[in-house]
């Protein structure tokens, strides 16, 4: 099967099987290398931001772990996504995904680094916020809610109503050569807070009352 064609297959289904909604697509820039920062609850979310509204380029950096899996592993594949080893610094992932961004595509991160299993955001890592200011490409804050019970819901033969919302895109600042560490960090909380305004209020999670979230709720 070729991309274009799961594409059209997976947009289907998600039409058919469930009630999503896209908020704020006007937000996401039609053309040039963008970062998709997203919280990260279930498996479905790599499938609603394949199918977004705006960017049919988008691909996504996915942990090896769901290798494990036939049908996950198939539709990476064809959905031509990237394949990063969580547990080790893998820089060859690193530079795929640069060279995408590079190549002015869309890629879809989720800064923690695992799903969530409480739907609640967990702490971030960095590699998201090294990558973005190597490549000076701007990041998109996503917030998707309802995909953690989105599953269980459709066995039950009832549709899942899920909503992706879209934040406004920004820039990170270069980094001095002084107090880089802090300054790593305090970008990278900047990139949860901005996820986490984006979600309903029991989502946010480690986040709840992080001084910088009132900045952008």
């Amino acid at each position: 099967m070729k991309r274009y064609t799961l594409q059209t297959l997976v947009r289907w289904l998600v039409k058919g099987l469930t009630h999503s909604e896209y908020i704020g697509i006007e937000n996401i820039p039609t053309e040039g290398g963008v970062i998709f920062a997203t919280n990260h609850l279930s498996q479905l979310d790599i499938p609603l931001l394949f199918v977004n509204p705006v960017r049919r380029d988008i691909t996504a950096l996915v942990t090896t772990k769901y290798q494990k899996h036939w049908f996950i592993k198939w539709f990476c594949k064809t959905a031509e996504g990237i394949w990063i080893d969580r547990d080790i610094a893998d820089f060859g992932a690193m530079r795929a995904a640069a060279r995408a961004l590079q190549e002015g595509k869309a890629l879809g991160i989720a800064p923690e680094g695992t799903r969530s299993r409480t739907a609640q955001l967990l702490p971030g890592k960095p590699g998201m916020v090294l990558l973005a200011l190597k490549t000076n490409a701007p990041i998109l804050p996503v917030g998707i809610s309802g995909t953690e019970n989105a599953f269980r819901l459709l066995a039950r033969l009832r549709r899942p109503h899920i909503r992706v919302r879209f934040g406004l895109q920004f820039n990170l600042e270069p980094l001095t050569r002084d107090n880089r560490e802090q300054a790593t960090q305090r970008y990278l909380d900047e990139i949860m807070c901005r996820i986490a305004a984006l979600l309903p209020e029991e989502y946010r999670g480690v986040y709840r009352d992080h001084p910088l979230l009132k900045n952008f709720l």
